[in-house]
């Protein structure tokens, strides 16, 4: 009698729950070590204020917009693979493929960075795009906060609602709006002064880079 010795595959998801702690643990540290900053923070979405007072380019560099920048990452990432795993292009439990993404998205937002100095240095416009790039952070981490338990409860419920991606995808495209309005507020004197250098900005940076990443997804499997 022939046995055939078939590999028993199991698959967990207790990697995303340490992460998902992780996310947590900074968010107390910050909680507590700035808490007043943070207070203002988490008032963002309806408030000014936090802009208003926080609005040094140096705060790119700090501790607070760090921290939460990479808690955005970890969003983001979840979100990003939980979406591509609904179109059969990545499996929701290997950390593999969710390395994939989160190593891309951090390539990704950094090297446009860095992209954006080099045009921001060769149109001297540089005051404008650290505070621009200071904005996008603040709002981009905010809402990297309000993903963050959507994609806790899609990734352990294994929800088959499709629409509420399609509603979250309206609050990222919202947001976006709200702070691309705050922008054009602050620095409206600043932007007419170089209006086609910022339409150039936008079409290189903003739109061409994600149109791209929607034909690869488009044409090819993850």
């Amino acid at each position: 009698m022939n046995i055939d010795f078939i590999p028993r595959l199991t698959s967990s998801g207790d990697w995303a729950t340490l992460l998902f702690i992780l996310t947590f643990v900074l968010l107390t540290v910050n909680r507590n070590v700035f808490a007043m900053r943070f207070n203002d923070y988490i008032r963002l979405i309806y408030s000014d204020k936090y802009l208003k007072i926080y609005k040094d380019s140096s705060n790119l560099k700090s501790w607070f917009t760090i921290s939460m920048f990479f808690i955005q990452l970890i969003s983001f990432s979840f979100f990003i693979h939980i979406t591509l795993s609904y179109l059969d292009y990545s499996n929701i439990n290997s950390i593999i493929d969710f390395l994939k993404i989160f190593n891309f998205l951090t390539f990704f937002i950094l090297g446009k960075y860095l992209i954006e100095k080099i045009i921001a240095n060769f149109f001297n416009i540089n005051e404008f795009t650290d505070q621009y790039n200071l904005i996008k952070v603040n709002y981009r981490t905010y809402l990297g906060l309000l993903i963050l338990p959507v994609s806790m409860f899609l990734f352990y419920t294994k929800t088959q609602e499709i629409y509420i991606i399609y509603v979250v995808l309206s609050i990222i495209l919202l947001t976006n709006l709200i702070m691309y309005s705050v922008i054009l507020k602050n620095h409206q004197k600043l932007i007419l002064k170089h209006i086609l250098y910022f339409i150039l900005y936008l079409c290189t940076l903003e739109i061409a880079p994600y149109l791209l990443i929607y034909k690869l997804l488009a044409t090819s499997k993850f």
